[in-house]
């Protein structure tokens, strides 16, 4: 089982680089599911119903999101219709939406999407790791499902490290989200659940994150609130990475980072 997750995208840019693309991607990589995160994908700020079903069409799976999800205010009644769009799993019981979504394939293997946010220089939310340890207690790797993707989005690398680790041998692979910078620490972890702390973004990258540099960089140099930050332009290049799962025992059995178009080096796995 082949699964490309690509991580935030933000504005109009990367919408329309995932959108026009997918079709190829799922040819040329085979890939069985797409997941991707799109909470910045709305002019940076949260997603609409449009974008997602834009996202639908072009042939991803799955969306997930974050501390962004809420900012597009006609979301909120959408979530509860939309089962493949999700919001953070540890949101307090009774927060519209739903945190965890099964995608099944063409070929009918289940996969087992989880959104989930951490805590550590983010919003106060439930406890990430409990809220995991449920859920995963009620699925049955390799069994009940084939595969089991976890889009943890947090700002730390320690606290998405330590969420690798507690997952271990339980998911097919832990994914961080938030901070919009990939990063290169991609493996499979001791017990076969692979892993990478940061998918990075989908993006203009010659930005801050993603938003236009000027007026992001003029916050930091001036100590005070300016003009509202919107994405920058320019070349985008799209950011996540690949792996591949054993559908019998659900864990992963390849990784490899996924990097193309835009300002940064390009990764494009030769499978």
């Amino acid at each position: 089982m082949r699964i490309l997750f690509l991580g935030d995208v933000v504005g109009r840019g990367a919408r329309d680089a995932i959108t026009s693309q997918m079709k190829n991607f799922r040819a040329t990589y085979a890939l069985d599911a797409v997941v991707v995160n799109i909470e910045n994908a709305a002019h940076g700020f949260g997603v609409t119903a449009q974008i997602c079903d834009d996202f639908y069409k072009a042939g991803v799976d799955c969306l997930t999101t974050g501390n962004h999800v809420w900012d597009q205010r006609e979301i909120i009644p959408y979530i509860d219709k939309d089962p493949k769009l999700l919001r953070p799993l540890n949101y307090p019981e009774g927060t519209p939406g739903k945190g965890a979504y099964v995608v099944e394939t063409a070929r009918s293997e289940k996969l087992l999407v989880c959104n989930v946010m951490a805590r550590l220089f983010m919003e106060s939310l439930d406890d990430p790791f409990q809220a995991v340890d449920k859920l995963l207690k009620s699925y049955n790797l390799g069994k009940t499902v084939n595969a089991i993707l976890i889009d943890f989005h947090g700002e730390a690398s320690s606290e998405k490290q330590a969420m690798g680790i507690f997952c271990d041998g339980r998911a097919s692979f832990v994914v961080g989200t938030h901070t919009h910078v990939p990063t290169a620490d991609q493996r499979i972890l001791p017990k076969g659940t692979g892993y990478m702390t940061d998918a990075g973004m989908c993006g203009a990258y010659d930005s801050v994150i993603g938003m236009d540099k000027t007026l992001a960089t003029a916050r930091f140099v001036r100590r005070m609130p300016g003009e509202k930050l919107y994405p920058a332009d320019g070349p985008v290049t799209l950011c996540g990475v690949i792996f591949d799962v054993d559908s019998k025992t659900g864990l992963c059995t390849r990784v490899e980072p996924f990097r193309s178009g835009g300002a940064v080096a390009q990764a494009l796995p030769a499978f």
